[in-house]
């Protein structure tokens, strides 16, 4: 402990800074990207071996909306083997609504299904993250108007 504060004194009268949060991210873990995704309904690469679709299952309004994403392989064979994360939030007034990070149910036809509270008109975000083999592979997000 002494160390570390005689090394920061010495640091900081020598007047060298620390790396700032843009050099330090990606040794941290950093925030993560999310990607802007096409319009509903587009196919969008998660890597070489996969892609997916997503869309509200009805048109989105007041209360209750459902987020479906399916998963394909490249040669069009339906894939169940990821894990799809998701929040909603408003970008307008970050965490005020947010849902946190849930994960999206898996219903018998091998459909990645998530209920979205949706509880104000104006501007909202999903984030989408696909976890393969515990590690988050692809993250994506969709901005919508209500």
């Amino acid at each position: 402990m002494i160390k570390y504060v005689v090394v920061s004194l010495i640091v900081f009268s020598l007047g060298v800074m620390a790396p700032s949060a843009v050099f330090a991210a990606p040794f941290l873990g950093g925030p993560a990207v999310y990607q802007t995704l096409p319009k509903p309904g587009e196919k969008v690469s998660i890597d070489i071996d996969h892609y997916f679709t997503y869309g509200f299952a009805k048109q989105p309004k007041l209360g209750t909306a459902i987020m479906r994403v399916e998963i394909f392989n490249r040669d069009g064979k339906r894939n169940t083997s990821f894990t799809v994360k998701g929040s909603a939030d408003m970008p307008s007034m970050r965490g005020t609504h947010s849902s946190g990070d849930k994960n999206f149910a898996l219903s018998a036809k091998g459909v990645y299904l998530l209920p979205v509270e949706l509880v104000m008109p104006g501007d909202w975000e999903i984030r989408f993250t696909f976890v393969q083999a515990g590690k988050p592979v692809y993250r994506g997000s969709y901005r919508f108007d209500l």
